[in-house]
């Protein structure tokens, strides 16, 4: 939990100079483009780094670029197929499940977007694809959707970012969250990663899609155009479990739990609004599967095959204070039954309350301002952050500067 919520504290042990929080980037949300907005220019070229045995299980919990997913929002490959049309070519497919990876390469190729992934090949590792590649389709783009046990780090088998800038300096990377996984003391190890990308000019960008959303951007707006300082922020995020079939998902050392495999995208938005964390504070406590309380009576596995020790917590609670002295405080639960999840995020200063309210569907923002007790309601039923991150990345790489203010990617390897 600490190590989702900490970037900077630890930039700044890691020897990195202090950053001014002018550098946390917006967009004015009536200018986040829509999907019928893109434009045509030349042919780009793609390869998609999975790096998972679990192909079919995990694709969408750990790619922002899910070939052949039907998971509905999460189908990201269709964000893609749209920005860039016949212009997509997809030149590689990296993953040692090799037949599980031809089996969803085929279901593309029958469909209308088979002119992306008919010359598709695919292997098992990079140094094979290095090998085996064609110079004359040498990437513009990695999409990197490897569990983040095998990235974030300088170590040899789980540095999957130099390598691929290692072999392919000039190339632009799309990093899945959250950029790496594993005890507090390798933290720096991500520091260094992101230094590594920073010194090469690498365009980066790391999937945190909620940023994009409207209405966290008006949030935002709101904020700074009041000149207001975040007092609290409140996070709360309860999954459906009874939909989620998949065992690797119930299993620790394969999901690494419910707050890097949901939460985290609610850790990333608590410190967007409130600033960098004093990690020094964080305290967090768990309802664990064998207590009283933990009991669930839907699951869609059966839990009994996995090994009592790698059996995810019910309810992850944790509470922060933020270096400007604001309080955090967030919430995951494993209760939910049925389809639909429960998530919000509330956002305090004075005078003002901002609650976002199912960001993932059908977003609505509920606003109190000074002078009024009445909430305003803001709905935006046709916006795409997933898109909107998309463009916002591919236009940095095709330097598109029509409106400067609309290509800012708003999450960086670093984090900011």
């Amino acid at each position: 939990m600490a190590s989702s919520l900490s970037r900077k504290s630890s930039a700044r042990e890691a020897g990195y100079p202090p950053d001014s929080p002018s550098r946390r980037a917006s967009i004015d949300p009536s200018k986040l483009v829509r999907m019928d907005k893109s434009g045509e220019y030349h042919v780009w070229y793609v390869v998609l780094e999975l790096e998972t045995s679990l192909f079919n299980e995990v694709l969408s919990a750990y790619t922002p670029f899910p070939v052949g997913s039907d998971e509905g929002p999460w189908n990201h490959s269709f964000r893609f197929e749209h920005k860039l049309g016949p212009r997509l070519k997809v030149v590689a497919l990296i993953d040692p499940a090799v037949e599980r990876a031809a089996s969803v390469l085929q279901h593309k190729c029958e469909t209308f977007v088979k002119s992306a992934y008919e010359n598709t090949r695919i292997f098992r590792s990079l140094d094979d694809y290095v090998k085996g590649m064609d110079a004359k389709d040498a990437p513009r783009a990695f999409v990197i959707g490897s569990p983040p046990m095998f990235r974030g780090t300088t170590q040899s088998g789980r540095n999957i970012e130099m390598q691929i800038l290692k072999h392919f300096p000039d190339v632009a990377l799309f990093v899945e969250k959250p950029i790496a996984t594993g005890p507090s003391a390798e933290i720096q190890e991500a520091f260094k990663v992101a230094k590594f990308i920073e010194d090469k000019g690498t365009i980066c960008s790391v999937g945190y899609m909620l940023r994009y959303l409207k209405a966290v951007q008006m949030m935002k707006k709101i904020l700074d155009d009041n000149n207001l300082t975040v007092m609290s922020t409140i996070a709360r995020y309860a999954c459906a479990y009874e939909a989620i079939a998949k065992r690797d998902w119930w299993t620790k050392s394969i999901s690494a739990g419910p707050i890097v495999e949901q939460g985290t995208h609610f850790c990333d938005l608590s410190r967007y609004f409130g600033g960098d964390v004093d990690i020094s504070s964080v305290s967090a406590h768990s309802l664990e599967w064998y207590e009283n309380a933990g009991q669930l009576s839907k699951m869609s596995v059966d839990e009994t095959a996995i090994q009592p020790e790698d059996r995810i917590p019910r309810v992850t609670a944790a509470t922060w204070k933020y270096e400007s002295g604001a309080v955090g405080s967030f919430t995951h639960l494993v209760a939910l039954q049925g389809h639909d999840y429960s998530c919000e995020l509330e956002v305090y200063a004075d005078g003002y309350q901002l609650k976002l309210v199912n960001p993932y569907v059908q977003p609505v923002l509920y606003i109190r301002k000074p002078g009024s007790d009445i909430e305003e309601a803001h709905r935006f039923p046709d916006d795409d952050p997933f898109f909107s991150e998309v463009s916002v990345w591919i236009d940095n790489i095709e330097d598109i500067e029509e409106d400067p203010e609309t290509s800012q990617i708003l999450c960086t390897y670093e984090g900011e």
